[in-house]
């Protein structure tokens, strides 16, 4: 197969989902609260847009421990450290994609 079919090939490919996971260092971690309950934040799953942009959303456990359900909560816009965060786990994440070594 020649470069151009092959290159034409992989651009058709229809990739639906490019995500991460990223604990948040602990200095980073925040607290939120869903039905009376308060949550520690402490994973990030962060998604490339087919536009190109990120979204991310905080993961977390009950801060008073147990088996609690693992929520979803919006990433707050105005903590500079979260989005410096974000901002570097996609691009290590890029960097670690484009060096892949095949299926193992």
């Amino acid at each position: 197969m020649s470069d151009d079919r092959y290159r034409a090939r992989i651009d058709a490919l229809d990739v639906s989902a490019l995500a991460i996971n990223v604990t948040v260092p602990e200095e980073l971690r925040w607290t939120d609260t869903r039905r009376g309950q308060e949550f520690t934040l402490s994973t990030l799953n962060i998604r490339l847009l087919p536009d190109g942009t990120l979204a991310a959303k905080a993961y977390g456990r009950p801060t008073e421990g147990g088996r609690g359900t693992y929520v979803s909560f919006p990433v707050p816009g105005d903590r500079p450290g979260l989005a410096e965060l974000i901002a570097a786990a996609a691009t290590r994440a890029g960097a670690l994609w484009a060096a892949h070594r095949g299926l193992g």
